[in-house]
C-alpha cells in the first residue's frame, strides 16, 4: 500500500500531453494549459480535480487518505496522502482529473487507445 512520489508521477506519462510546472511548493499538473492536479512532495500529497459528488463521497468514506481541498465551480479538488492509497486507485483518480479536464479530440484519442 502506498504510491512513491517517482511513481506518481510516473503515472503522469501514461497519460497524453500531460506537462508539469513548478509552482512554489508545488508541481502543477496540466493538459492543455489546463490544471488537474497538483503535487507537494514535501507532505506527499496530490491534490486532484474531481466533480464535488465524488470529493464528498471520498472523504467522507475514507478521510485517512482524502481531504477536502477547495470546490471551484462544479468541481471539488481533493488531497490524497500518496502513502495510503494503492496505485490502482491512484492511477483511476489521476486518470479521472485528466478527464474531467483535457480537451474532447485527446478525450476521443486516449478512449480508442484504450480499447484497441
Amino acid at each position: 500500500m502506498g504510491v512513491t512520489i517517482e511513481e506518481f508521477l510516473e503515472m503522469l506519462d501514461r497519460l497524453p500531453q500531460v506537462t508539469q510546472g513548478h509552482g512554489g511548493d508545488w508541481i502543477a499538473l496540466k493538459v492543455a494549459g489546463k490544471g488537474f492536479g497538483y503535487l507537494w512532495e514535501r507532505t506527499e500529497t496530490a491534490g486532484l480535480k474531481a466533480t464535488i459528488e465524488e470529493q464528498i463521497a471520498m472523504v467522507a468514506e475514507r478521510p485517512e487518505v482524502f481531504e477536502p481541498q477547495f470546490t471551484a465551480g462544479r468541481f471539488g479538488w481533493v488531497v490524497v496522502h500518496l502513502t495510503k492509497i494503492d496505485a490502482d486507485e491512484l492511477f483511476e483518480l489521476v486518470t479521472e482529473a485528466w478527464c474531467l479536464t483535457a480537451p474532447k479530440h485527446l478525450l476521443d484519442s486516449h478512449d480508442s487507445g484504450r480499447l484497441s
